[in-house]
C-alpha cells in the first residue's frame, strides 16, 4: 500500500512541480526519489538502487534514439534557418487565406511532423509563423501552444507511416512496419482532426466572446523580411524522408529513421544551400535543442524507470494486463497509464512494450492492430503537464504559463486521442 501511494504521490507531485514551473532535470529525479523511499528501494546500495535505475533509463533511451533526436533537430533547424519552413507555411496560407489562422498553424504543424521534423521542434519553426497569424486575426495568444500540439502531436504523430518515433518504438518489439493498420490509422486520423479542430475553434471563439484578444508584448521575435526558397524545395526534402523510411522500414526497422531523417537533411542543406543564413550557428543550436528535448524526456523516462521497479508498478501491470475482456482494450489502459506515469508518450511506450509486447502477441492479439493501438493510446495521458513537450512549447516556445494555456492543450492532445482511441478499437473489433 505504501508503494502504491509513494508512486501516486510522486506523479501527483511532479504534476504539481511541473505546474509550478520547476525545471525537469531536478523535479524528475526529486520525485523518482520519493518513489524509491516508499517502495523500499536504496539509494545508493544494492543490486537494484535508485541511482542505477535511474540512470540506467536515462542512458538507455539516450542510447536508442539520441541520432533520431539529433537528425530531427538538424532537419527542423535547416527548414527554418532555409526559410523553408516559412516557404511552406506561407504557401498554406496563400492557400487558404489569412483568415485561417488556426487551421494554417495546425496543417503548417502536421506537414511538418508528417515530413519527419520531430514534434520537439517543429513548434520552433511555426511558432513566429503561429505569433504572426494570430495577431492579425487578433485572436488570444494562449491558444498558440494547443494549435501547435494539436497539429504535431495528435492525428500526425501516432499515424500510420508517421517517420515520428512513437509510431516507430512499437517495431522492435511487435515486429511491424511503422504502415501498420494504415486503413483503420486513416479513419481515426481523419475523425481526430475533424473533432480536435472543431473543438479548438469553439474555445477560441468563446473566449474572443468574453473579451479576449491578442496582446503584443516586447519579448516577441520581430519577423524578418527575405527572399525565401520555393514552397516547392521544402516539400522535397519532406518527401525524401517519407520515401527512404518506406524503402529501409523493413531491412532496418526503427534504424531506417537515421537513413530517413540523414536523407532529409542532406536533401534540404543541397537544394536551399544559397538561402542558409547562417549554417554553423544553425548546427549548434540544433545540437543544442536536440539535447534538451532528449534530456527533457530522458528525465520522465529515468522517473518511470524508478517506478518500474517499485511493488506498485508490477501490481498495477499485473493488473492492467489482466484486465477481462477485449485484449486490445487492456493494452490501451495499460500502455495509456504508464504514458501517464512517466510523462511521454515515448518514453511511455519503452517501458510498457517489454511487459505487455509479449503477454498480447501469446494470446493471439493482431501484431499490426497491438502497434496502431499502443501509438495512439501512447499520445493521450502522455500530455499531462509534466510532459517534456507541454513544458517546452508552453514555456520555452510560446512565454505562456500552464495556468492560461495547458486546458486547451489538455483538449486536443488528452480526449480528442481518447476519442480516436475508442473508435480504433471499435473498428479493429468490427472488421
Amino acid at each position: 500500500m505504501l508503494s502504491m501511494i509513494g508512486l501516486v504521490g510522486g506523479l501527483v507531485l511532479l504534476i504539481v512541480l511541473t505546474l509550478r514551473g520547476m525545471n525537469l532535470f531536478i523535479s524528475a529525479p526529486l520525485c523518482a526519489v520519493v518513489v524509491a523511499l516508499t517502495s523500499g528501494v536504496p539509494l545508493f546500495q544494492g543490486e537494484v538502487n535508485f541511482v542505477s535505475a535511474y540512470m540506467d533509463g536515462f542512458a538507455s533511451f539516450v542510447a536508442a534514439w539520441f541520432f533520431m533526436f539529433l537528425l530531427g533537430s538538424l532537419f527542423g533547424k535547416f527548414m527554418e534557418d532555409t526559410g523553408a519552413a516559412d516557404s511552406v507555411a506561407h504557401w498554406i496560407i496563400g492557400k487558404l487565406g489569412k483568415k485561417q489562422a488556426v487551421l494554417a498553424v495546425v496543417l503548417a504543424c502536421g506537414i511538418l511532423t508528417y515530413g519527419g521534423v520531430s514534434v520537439f521542434v517543429v513548434a520552433f519553426s511555426v511558432y513566429p509563423m503561429a505569433l504572426s497569424l494570430f495577431k492579425d486575426a487578433n485572436l488570444p495568444r494562449r491558444f498558440i501552444p494547443a494549435a501547435l500540439a494539436f497539429g504535431s502531436v495528435t492525428f500526425t504523430m501516432t499515424s500510420a507511416g508517421s517517420p515520428e518515433i512513437q509510431n516507430w518504438i512499437p517495431i522492435q518489439y511487435l515486429g511491424t512496419s511503422p504502415y501498420a493498420a494504415w486503413e483503420v490509422s486513416l479513419v481515426v486520423a481523419v475523425i481526430m482532426f475533424i473533432i480536435g479542430y472543431w473543438w479548438l475553434t469553439r474555445m477560441i471563439k468563446a473566449a474572443t466572446s468574453r473579451g479576449e484578444s491578442f496582446e503584443q508584448r516586447e519579448s516577441d521575435p520581430q519577423l524578418v523580411e527575405r527572399k525565401l526558397p520555393s514552397p516547392f524545395s521544402g516539400l522535397v526534402p519532406l518527401i525524401v524522408v517519407l520515401s527512404l523510411s518506406f524503402l529501409f522500414h523493413e531491412d532496418l526497422k526503427q534504424n531506417a529513421l537515421i537513413i530517413a531523417l540523414s536523407g532529409g537533411v542532406l536533401a534540404i542543406a543541397i537544394i536551399n544551400f544559397k538561402y542558409f543564413q547562417n549554417m554553423s550557428k544553425a548546427i549548434g543550436e540544433a545540437s543544442t535543442g536536440a539535447l534538451i528535448a532528449i534530456g527533457n524526456t530522458s528525465a520522465v523516462v529515468g522517473f518511470g524507470s524508478i517506478a518500474k521497479v517499485t511493488p506498485a508498478f508490477a501490481d498495477a501491470v499485473t493488473f492492467m494486463t489482466s484486465l477481462p475482456g477485449n485484449e486490445l482494450v487492456g493494452a490501451a489502459v495499460a500502455v495509456s497509464v504508464i504514458a501517464g506515469l512517466t510523462g511521454s508518450a515515448s518514453g511511455g511506450q519503452a517501458i510498457a512494450l517489454p511487459e505487455i509486447g509479449p503477454h498480447y502477441i501469446d494470446q493471439g492479439v493482431n501484431p499490426d492492430q497491438l502497434h496502431r493501438i499502443v501509438a495512439i493510446s501512447s499520445g493521450a495521458l502522455d500530455s499531462l503537464p509534466h510532459n517534456g513537450y507541454v513544458v517546452t512549447t508552453i514555456r520555452a516556445i510560446c512565454n505562456e504559463t500552464h495556468q492560461a494555456a495547458y486546458w486547451p492543450v489538455a483538449a486536443v492532445t488528452v480526449v480528442v486521442p481518447f476519442i480516436g482511441l475508442s473508435i480504433a478499437i471499435a473498428l479493429f473489433n468490427l472488421f
